[in-house]
């Protein structure tokens, strides 16, 4: 495989310029505003910052307290930070005493009540999204919610589609594309457990978080548990999962666009006897959007997701189905605490070179056994990732993680190497080599890093996260004044002219209109810039 791949690459680069082989690289990365007390804030989305409904690039997730911060995407990793960097900075100074939370896992949560639900205004659209996010903490309780991560979205250039196309003897067009497209989904989530091992930045958390869900945590002080091999807790049995999928037998079918797109349509459109017995419209209020296994697409958890950008009131199975696959978004990045942004240029690098090496190397189908083996690499590698001797599930049979690592790290080598051409440093080379020292010495990687600062410092999960937390604020308040920010000031004005002008102009009842969303005729209305994130 490694020389097939060595001789593709050369065959590209016979026939396009590196910068043509590099991808097109946006972020969005969460982070959660925080009492000067250490619990979670409990005020209003900031004003300053604009209407998280309508804003393009800051908007909340599953919290009001939780702030999404979305970037466009560019041709050069740096811009992306650039943009990123700005973004945060921009809201630090807008968000009066307290901290933006430095971590993935949150910090002192009292109870679930503690964290109040995002509130998107008076529109039926703003409605629809409070509603859908009342229903996730129904259905799977508000602490997963409030867990934020960095998701890493990658498209290859336009430029080389036609020429991949040739050197494969096929016609370029949306088919072939999204072939490629569903291809490289398949090998990021063969090679998923990798991102955790290399990146994972959540081996502890505060006491207030741990429930009965999940692995069985150890305790790391009095007010801290951990486990002493984890990597990324966030990805594990406590974080982000479809609880129900092993009752409900659905799950996301990633062998072609259309498989995926029908298995996700059958989850939105399946009842669900649990989720009926919740109720969906009690008293006059909704608890959730429906009864249905997912409530929408967006509800399925997965570390790696096919995206195309929506029209207004487009659900994203419709705009997959008609536009096809746009990019592709990495969801397993946690949020590193060293680090102020969360994430740094050599990890972006190294991720962007993982996308293509997975984009071009062959990608059979997935089996049910396939799939279960792609979780319970996941799974073994966010709870123990750094334990001497852990063998991981391949179709050879169960190998040590290290030299499956080095497989793929030999792999990505000639990827690496065409994209440094024409820049100073070599620069996915470099950030390669960091990542293979990181497999030969696991006590480089950021989990294994955050413990010993914690243990060198005897410090718990909440003292560290705050430490670091008020060193990220004031960096990025002395950063300012912004080279963006007339622009983002300007933006966030237009945002809330925007949200109350769709508060004043919305056609129908709230029950017709979310009637209308599900059965697809709203498509085309004026509405939110991105209704469903």
């Amino acid at each position: 495989m490694e020389g097939d791949l060595q001789h593709l690459m050369h065959q590209l680069g016979e026939r396009l310029a590196p910068d043509r082989l590099r991808g097109r690289i946006g972020l969005e990365k969460e982070t959660l505003r925080v009492q000067a007390a250490g619990s979670i804030a409990q005020t209003a989305h900031p004003a300053p910052l604009g209407s998280a409904l309508t804003h393009p690039y800051i908007t909340t997730d599953y919290s009001e307290a939780l702030l999404e911060l979305v970037t466009p995407p560019f041709d050069d990793v740096r811009e992306t930070l650039g943009f990123l960097q700005d973004l945060q900075a921009f809201a630090a100074a807008r968000t009066g005493e307290e901290l933006l939370w430095a971590t993935s896992m949150p910090c002192v949560v009292n109870g679930e009540e503690s964290i109040p639900v995002a509130q998107y205004g008076h529109s039926n659209a703003g409605r629809m999204k409070t509603i859908y996010r009342i229903g996730l903490g129904h259905r799977y309780g508000r602490l997963m919610q409030v867990i934020a991560g960095v998701h890493f979205n990658y498209s290859p250039q336009p430029a080389l589609w036609p020429v991949l196309a040739d050197l494969r003897g096929e016609a370029d067009g949306r088919d072939f594309r999204d072939r490629c497209m569903m291809g490289m989904i398949r090998n990021l989530l063969r090679f998923g457990w990798m991102v955790p091992y290399l990146f994972g930045a959540s081996p502890a958390v505060c006491n207030s978080f741990v429930d009965e869900r999940g692995a069985k945590l150890e305790d790391f002080d009095d007010d801290s548990s951990y486990l002493p091999m984890a990597t990324s807790l966030r990805m594990g049995d406590i974080g982000y999962t479809n609880r129900k999928e092993a009752d409900t037998g659905i799950k996301a079918n990633y062998n072609s666009l259309a498989e995926y797109v029908d298995s996700l349509r059958c989850a939105i459109s399946t009842e669900s006897a649990e989720w009926a017995r919740l109720g969906v419209k009690v008293d006059g209020e909704y608890r959730q959007l429906n009864a249905n296994i997912l409530q929408i697409e967006n509800e399925y958890y997965s570390s790696v997701r096919p995206k195309q950008p929506l029209e207004r009131f487009e659900k994203p199975t419709d705009a997959l189905e008609s536009r096809g696959i746009a990019y592709v978004e990495l969801r397993s990045v946690d949020v590193n605490a060293q680090h102020p942004l969360g994430v740094d240029e050599s990890q972006l690098r190294f991720l962007e070179a993982l996308c293509l090496t997975a984009l071009l190397t062959p990608s059979a189908s997935l089996s049910e056994t396939a799939m279960a083996d792609i979780d319970a690499n996941l799974l073994a590698v966010a709870h123990r990732g750094r334990e001497p001797g852990l063998l991981l599930r391949c179709e050879r049979g169960p190998m040590p993680l290290q030299d499956l690592a080095r497989e793929l790290l030999t792999l990505m080598r000639p990827v690496a190497a065409m994209l440094d051409q024409g820049l100073p440093g070599d620069p996915y080379r470099r950030s390669l080599s960091e990542q293979w020292g990181k497999v030969e010495q696991p006590a480089l990687t950021p989990s294994a890093r955050m413990l010993e600062d914690m243990m060198a410092r005897e410090e718990g999960f909440y003292r560290y996260a705050r430490r670091l937390s008020e060193q990220h604020r004031e960096a990025f308040r002395s950063n300012c004044p912004l080279p963006r920010e007339a622009e983002l000031t300007e933006l966030a004005l237009h945002s809330m002219t925007e949200q109350a002008a769709m508060e004043a102009s919305d056609r129908y009842d709230f029950d017709s209109f979310l009637r209308r969303y599900f059965d697809g005729s709203l498509v085309g209305l004026s509405g939110a810039r991105t209704f469903i994130r």
